[in-house]
Order: C-alpha cells, then sequence, then structure tokens
C-alpha cells in the first residue's frame, strides 16, 4: 500500500473523453460499459468498467465495482475489483474490500475494509516471486 502517491490520471474531467453521469443523475440497477467514467451522481447498483472509474466529489456510489483502475474522490460502499491503481483522496469515504495493482490512500480518507494487493519482494526478502497481501 503506498500513501498519497499519484495515480496515472489525476482526473478524468481533465481528460475530457470520458463519459459523465451528472450530479442529478439517480441510477438504481448496474452499470456497465467499455470506456471511462466519471460519477457525479448517485449510483445504487454495480458497475463495471472497460476503462478507469472515477467517483467524483459529493458522488455516492452502493454497489461492487469491476474496472481498470478506481479513483474515489466520494463515498463507495462495496467492493473493489481493478486490474491497475485504486486511488482513494482526501476526504473520500469507502467501506469495502479493495483489490488492485496499487492502492493509494491519501491522509484525511476514511476507509474501512480489507486491502489486497500483489507485489514484488526485494531480492534479499524472497526475490521475483508474486506475494498476496491481505
Amino acid at each position: 500500500m503506498s500513501r498519497g502517491s499519484p495515480t496515472k490520471s489525476r482526473s478524468l474531467q481533465a481528460a475530457g473523453d470520458a463519459n459523465v453521469l451528472g450530479r442529478s443523475v439517480r441510477i438504481r440497477g448496474r452499470v456497465s460499459g467499455d470506456g471511462d467514467l466519471r460519477l457525479e451522481g448517485d449510483v445504487d447498483g454495480d458497475v463495471k468498467i472497460g476503462g478507469a472509474l472515477e467517483v467524483g466529489d459529493g458522488a455516492t456510489l452502493n454497489g461492487n465495482v469491476v474496472a481498470n483502475s478506481v479513483l474515489i474522490d466520494g463515498s463507495l460502499t462495496g467492493d473493489v475489483d481493478a486490474q491497475g491503481p485504486v486511488h482513494i483522496r482526501a476526504g473520500a469515504r469507502v467501506a469495502g474490500n479493495m483489490s488492485g495493482s496499487e492502492i493509494a490512500l491519501e491522509e484525511g480518507a476514511a476507509f474501512t475494509g480489507r486491502i489486497d494487493a500483489s507485489f514484488e519482494l526485494p531480492d534479499g526478502l524472497g526475490g521475483g516471486t508474486t506475494n498476496r497481501r491481505k
């Protein structure tokens, strides 16, 4: 687990090519897609995205997430399974288990759950083998 490290994409909003569910949107049910998604409203259901998922400040997601990478500024209750990094920003509220290639938790974020990440040990500590840490 790293603390406060930057992720590849600081914000999908800056990229301009993400799908956006705005602040006035309320969804009950599953959300899925192939591209990136920025959530600014509320979703009560599972989300499966082929790209990056950003849960914006003020957004609420109650459901499990499968995505390439996940950036959380708002509130998420559910498990996250990411192929890439999971970044939980200061002020975010997260309750659930996190799995990803890297888990970054900024100071000031509220997190309750388990972190499951794959990592390489340095040569002197068993080197070159992939280990799972829970």
